[in-house]
């Protein structure tokens, strides 16, 4: 089926869906995200940025709560919720995107602790830069990141699977180089880390 899940509508429509199905939900990977790419003050558009915290925060909260429920009553289940290394650090020109992932990231941690008892496990999938429409749609085609050498996305969702089925609690997946973001992310000084990702993400970047 077809929903917008940047809608209530659209991700009750889903639920309906699955629940007249019949089948109870062992997994489900929670992925539709989108970004917006340029300077909040001046350059971007409000409107697509609240389309972004509906899809990217409103829409997983709301699907995972009608799932999450069924779940615990079968007493088992998997999901998995596509963040990104971008939610481990403030993220200039991608500021309300990497808010966003920043927020998925807890809740999956929060809610994986809340239901450690229950038979149903929760992994965060924490790609790098993936080979997918998702720059050029963002609007990033002039920055660093958006030319930059990107991880197979095959790949990064088998990491993603491998890590679902073996209930871990997250995974960094693709380049050695994402790990080393995403400790640097934990470690380093926001403003420090934030000046990293400026110069990957500002506007013009990829032709510096």
């Amino acid at each position: 089926m077809q929903a917008d899940l940047a809608s209530y509508e659209g991700v009750e429509e889903l639920y309906q869906t699955i629940k007249s199905s019949g089948r109870p939900v062992d997994s489900i990977a929670i992925n539709a995200g989108v970004g917006v790419s340029g300077d909040f003050a001046r350059d971007t558009s409000l409107q697509s940025e609240l389309n972004l915290i509906r899809l990217n925060v409103i829409s997983p909260v709301h699907l995972t709560k009608r799932v999450a429920k069924d779940m615990v009553q079968q007493g088992h289940g998997r999901i998995l919720f596509t963040s990104s290394i971008a939610g481990t650090m403030p993220a200039p020109f991608e500021a309300v995107y990497g808010a966003s992932k920043a927020f998925l990231t807890s809740f999956a941690q929060a809610i994986r602790n809340e239901l450690k008892d229950t038979g149903v496990s929760v992994t965060a999938l924490m790609p790098g830069a993936t080979e997918t429409d998702f720059f050029h749609r963002a609007g990033m085609d002039d920055t660093k990141l958006g030319v930059s050498e990107k991880d197979d996305a095959g790949e990064v969702a088998r990491e993603g699977f491998e890590a679902l089925m073996a209930g871990k609690d997250h995974v960094v997946a693709g380049s050695f180089k994402n790990k080393v973001q995403a400790a640097a992310g934990h470690v380093l000084p926001d403003p420090a880390v934030a000046q990293m990702h400026r110069k990957q993400s500002e506007p013009g970047s990829a032709n510096k």
